[in-house]
């Protein structure tokens, strides 16, 4: 267990991971607390959550990264509550004229169209069958998605067209669609990956305060497994000097919940996610903070930040290969036999149940 210390600063925004507000490139101009003394009242304080409207033209995207495969992935959500500090998604929402830092969990913006559009998208005459990923920039089943059900529209429309979908999350909430989820099981049309970080409650909690506990991530696994639906964990992001002595502890523990596999990636700050990461670091471990920054760095060439395919996720490097060699051991010993079913990508009807043949 860590013994996290108490923030430097009395003004410490509880429940949030990013305890900043960060620059964003693409704006001219910005509010900054350059001269604390000469405010009034203070820049910062613990935001509510506020919510924005949007209906894009498309929901489906292509992934053409090396290190993915190609790939379709569709995310309902911009931004995303969960709050978890390291989250490479948080750059991406500077694009809209937001910070990656307080903003990215605090303005949510809502896909309001996403199911009518993916139905659209598999209606085109041209779409072939293939596995998309909800969520792969943000939780899927994230807070909002208990108001909105955006995710569970979605849901409905590619099991209306027999279409293979895979999920990451880290929320429970998922547990309210085994009926759907169920049925695309039935025919081989759906994975699903909960996401583990760590087993150690204090770390969870400052490190991602909005999520659920891992026991309960862990009964999700099991919720799921029971009902014959195809789940594995995801180990990530592993961050050394913080959890990754944890990589046995989980993959065993998921193991035992029902999990056919697992996957991991190493922690990497591109962007602004490297100041909010610092920042939030030195106000919770400073006593540890050279060493992890300093063992992140020897991942990735010397570097926080890291763009280079292949190396970006997995790491490089003696400690890298001792993070890998950990990982492969421990899948091998608590998962020896087990496999995700492949998809069936058979099944997809280009009508819909509408299909008269």
């Amino acid at each position: 267990m860590f013994s996290i210390l108490p923030a430097v600063d009395e003004s410490y925004l509880k429940g949030r991971g990013a305890q900043i507000k960060t620059e964003n490139k693409f704006l001219k101009a910005q509010y900054v607390a350059e001269h604390i003394e000469g405010l009034d009242e203070p820049l910062l304080e613990t935001p509510s959550t506020q919510i924005f409207i949007e209906h894009p033209k498309k929901i489906i995207n292509k992934v053409d990264s090396p290190d993915l495969g190609m790939m379709f992935s569709m995310n309902p959500y911009q931004g995303c509550e969960h709050g978890c500090v390291y989250c490479y998604a948080r750059n991406t929402h500077e694009y809209y004229g937001f910070s990656a830092g307080l903003d990215f969990e605090t303005k949510i913006i809502v896909k309001e169209n996403a199911p009518a559009i993916l139905e659209q998208q598999l209606l085109h005459r041209n779409w072939q069958a293939a596995p998309i990923m909800l969520s792969g920039n943000t939780d899927c089943y994230q807070p909002q998605e208990r108001v909105h059900q955006l995710t569970r529209k979605m849901l409905q429309v590619l099991a209306r067209y027999r279409h293979p979908v895979s999920i990451i999350t880290k929320n429970g909430l998922i547990t309210r669609d085994i009926d759907i989820l169920t049925d695309l099981a039935s025919d081989h049309l759906v994975h699903v990956m909960i996401s583990i970080t760590t087993l150690d409650e204090e770390l969870r909690r400052t490190m991602e305060p909005r999520t659920a506990s891992a026991t309960k991530r862990l009964k999700t696994i099991e919720a799921l497994a029971s009902a014959g639906i195809p789940v594995g964990v995801m180990n990530a992001p592993i961050i050394p000097g913080m959890n990754h002595h944890e990589i046995p502890k989980i993959i065993q523990a998921a193991a035992d919940h029902g999990a056919l596999t697992a996957g991991m990636t190493v922690v990497r700050l591109n962007g602004s996610i490297a100041k909010i990461f610092e920042d939030w670091l030195l106000k919770n471990f400073p006593d540890r903070f050279d060493k992890v920054w300093g063992q992140i760095s020897s991942m990735h060439g010397g570097s926080v930040s890291d763009t280079h395919f292949g190396r970006r996720m997995a790491g490089d490097g003696n400690l890298a290969d001792v993070i890998h060699q950990l990982f492969r051991t421990s899948k091998k010993k608590y998962m020896a036999g087990r496999e995700l079913p492949p998809y069936d990508l058979t099944k997809f009807l280009r009508g819909g149940n509408l299909q008269l043949f």
